[in-house]
């Protein structure tokens, strides 16, 4: 049986018949009271964020994930549809376990998250930083540099990402999928 010193971030523990992944974790001393073992979580199979706190030494119910790397194929009325990698397997999955549905593009390599316990897919996860191709872009209007000026583009998945004026149509940009936020502009 796990305790609250075997907290870590990433784990996933069940808390009033829910899943949820620790996403910070701390421990709060006093002289005269016992040590309290706090987190912040967020919710796997639903879209809850909470804080939990324990008396320190409490046990836990940590869930074991296996992390599987699946291919995304397309998405059609069943939901997101991906491939194993290993097995062929296809499994189609509801938008709410993908994690940045608006930057999955086709072929793209992402994680799977399985409850070992259940064989459930949990979430599914994007790399944290993916290369799309900007489809659309407004041009910059020159001399406008000397502030950190964004403008909108679209990128080939259709999303929209807020860009520096210096970038252009059809060039190759990395993007952040946990932020949504441009990074870098990528040479081909």
């Amino acid at each position: 049986m796990a305790t609250t010193s075997d907290i870590s971030r990433g784990m996933i523990i069940k808390l009033d018949g829910s899943l949820y992944t620790v996403v910070e974790f701390g421990e709060n001393k006093t002289a005269r009271a016992a040590a309290k073992v706090w987190a912040k979580l967020k919710g796997v199979d639903n879209s809850r964020s909470i804080e939990k706190t324990w008396n320190s030494g409490d046990n836990i119910f940590p869930v074991r994930v296996e992390r599987k790397n699946y291919q995304f194929l397309y998405k059609d009325d069943s939901g997101y549809n991906f491939m194993d990698n290993e097995t062929f397997e296809q499994i189609a999955l509801g938008e709410e376990l993908v994690d940045a549905p608006q930057f999955l593009k086709e072929a793209q390599e992402v994680s799977v998250l399985i409850n070992t316990e259940t064989e459930q897919p949990m979430s599914v996860e994007l790399p944290d930083k993916i290369v799309l191709k900007i489809t659309y872009s407004e041009p910059g209007v020159k001399g406008d540099t000397a502030t950190r000026t964004l403008k909108p583009a679209t990128v080939e998945t259709g999303a929209t990402v807020n860009v520096p004026l210096f970038v252009n149509e059809g060039e190759l940009i990395r993007v952040n999928t946990k932020t949504g936020e441009y990074v870098e502009r990528v040479k081909e």
